[in-house]
């Protein structure tokens, strides 16, 4: 018998919207049955009206930047400047403070139609370096905040172990640090994995972990068979300063020490050689695009047609928070797109739902997710086809309508395991998303 069955109005099945689903919920939260051409709702069954979707994956966050989001936008200023204000925000966390603030910014993505997120983590130890009695308090924090607002998580514990090329750590990155690869492989096995959490390791960017020490994490990844992501060719001085110090770009140093493969993901990709695209589809190194960020922060316009062309698979995320609204990512790959070619249709919506589903969890370490199919994760949103934005457009457009037209707002249910998260626009396990927010948030700058 099955544990709870949903009725979709309208579902999007990968390549097509199928009318009148019947989507049957095992006690194992898997897709046990799947069934079209139903044009009611069976006896019992839970009825879901809009357009039915995997759910999303958010393959790229760093949550405790949701608290920079409004405050950061006046004056001029780069990449680097901003970062500054963010060393701020991230000097106050404590494990309490962070787990507040990542339960309510999970809760959000959840309102938003997202089911897994990729917490970049590296925000380790207490200001100045010290550790923690337990030295994975914070990531800690974040797997159980995951766990509060009902979503999953792949935790990507991150080694930062310097400023620059040959350079410590500054003051605000102490706390990032464990000193050497070996002590951060040595923190990161402490950690455990849960029924909604895996994990996984990052690498934050070739200037943050020094030459010598990218095969002891890439080794780490390799030995789990885990999710490796890594920061890469953000900014052009980054660029710079690796060809200055090893006389190669980023992307040929990670290949040189063994990190890329189809485990490993990109994040932003955004300034390539031709090359480096070379290298990074032949080993099939998957690419994460944060549009909203790399255009919040004028980080520039990645060669995402370029990349995928190549071999590269497409995630997408969030990354900083500007907003927290996949629909609006993948809209924003396209038409960043249509701007530097002045050409339209790069991507069918197909392409974009499948980036922020399929590949996204892909990315994340659950390629059983991100499908509406037997024996898939019973992971799923629904999108409301009847909004002052979706109204109009005949049904069988779902997917275009989604992408095209809807936002975050427009998201109505989110299921994680067969279990509703959100339901009719409201968060099932935390009561008041934006009071959550507001209060974790102000706690930081008290």
């Amino acid at each position: 018998m099955p544990l709870k069955t949903y009725w979709l109005e309208h579902a999007w099945l990968g390549t097509h919207v199928e009318p009148g689903v019947a989507l049957e919920v095992t006690a194992e939260g898997r897709i046990g049955a799947l069934r079209t051409g139903v044009e009611t709702p069976p006896p019992g069954a839970e009825v879901l009206r809009g357009l039915t979707v995997p759910g999303l994956a958010n393959a790229h966050s760093h949550a405790f930047h949701r608290a920079l989001r409004g405050t950061v936008q006046v004056g001029s200023g780069t990449f680097w400047t901003w970062r500054d204000q963010m060393y701020k925000v991230a000097q106050n966390l404590t494990p309490e403070s962070y787990f507040a603030l990542a339960r309510a910014v999970y809760a959000e993505m959840a309102l938003a139609g997202i089911t897994n997120v990729g917490e970049f983590h590296y925000v380790h130890h207490a200001p100045g370096g010290a550790r923690y009695a337990d030295p994975n308090a914070m990531g800690e924090a974040l797997i159980e905040a995951a766990a509060a607002a009902g979503i999953r998580i792949t935790l990507l514990d991150t080694a930062y172990l310097s400023a620059g090329f040959g350079e410590a750590p500054n003051s605000h990155q102490l706390r990032f640090s464990d000193g050497t690869a070996e002590a951060w492989a040595e923190r990161a096995s402490a950690l455990r994995p849960r029924e909604h959490a895996l994990i996984g390791a990052a690498i934050h960017s070739v200037r943050a972990v020094p030459a010598a020490e990218l095969a002891t994490v890439a080794g780490w990844a390799d030995e789990r068979r885990a999710p490796l992501h890594v920061h890469l060719s953000e900014q052009t001085a980054e660029n710079d300063a690796c060809l200055a110090a090893h006389g190669r770009t980023p992307t040929q140093l990670l290949a040189d020490h063994g990190v890329l493969g189809p485990r490993t993901t990109g994040v932003h990709n955004t300034h390539l050689t031709d090359t480096d695209v070379a290298l990074l589809g032949g080993t099939t190194t998957g690419t994460c695009m944060c549009p909203t960020t790399e255009r919040d922060l004028a980080d520039g316009i990645g060669p995402a047609t370029r990349l995928q062309h190549a071999g590269s698979p497409l995630s997408l995320g969030s990354d900083s928070h500007a907003v927290i609204d996949l629909l609006e990512e993948a809209r924003a790959m396209e038409l960043n797109e249509r701007l530097r070619s002045r050409t339209r249709g790069h991507w069918t919506a197909n392409a974009l739902l499948t980036a922020a589903t399929e590949d996204g969890h892909a990315a994340l370490g659950l390629p059983d997710a991100g499908r509406l199919e037997v024996g898939a994760l019973a992971d799923f949103t629904t999108i409301a086809l009847d909004s002052v934005r979706t109204a109009g457009p005949p049904a069988r457009l779902g997917a275009e309508t989604a992408v095209f037209a809807a936002t975050a707002s427009d998201v109505r249910h989110t299921v994680v395991g067969g279990r509703h998260v959100v339901r009719d626009g409201a968060h099932t396990l935390v009561e008041d998303v934006p009071s959550a927010l507001a209060e974790s948030i102000a706690a930081l700058r008290a």
